[in-house]
């Protein structure tokens, strides 16, 4: 990871919405998370500075 980027199951545990690696991959895996409005199954998606994140209705920007 460089400063500039973050993996998406990383973001979640940052952010509190998963408590655990294998928490934030199931919600990944199951469809429950969005990046940029769109689904987002890939646990290893890089995120970048000003990518938004949704989860169970909340959304997230990425700050880096």
């Amino acid at each position: 990871m460089t400063n500039q980027t973050i993996k998406l199951d990383q973001f979640l545990k940052l952010k509190g919405i998963a408590s655990t690696g294998g928490q934030a991959k199931l919600m990944i895996q199951s469809g429950e998370v969005k990046v940029n409005g769109s689904p987002e199954t890939r646990r290893g998606r890089q995120l970048v500075k000003g990518d938004r994140v949704t989860v169970a209705g909340q959304s997230f920007t990425v700050e880096l």
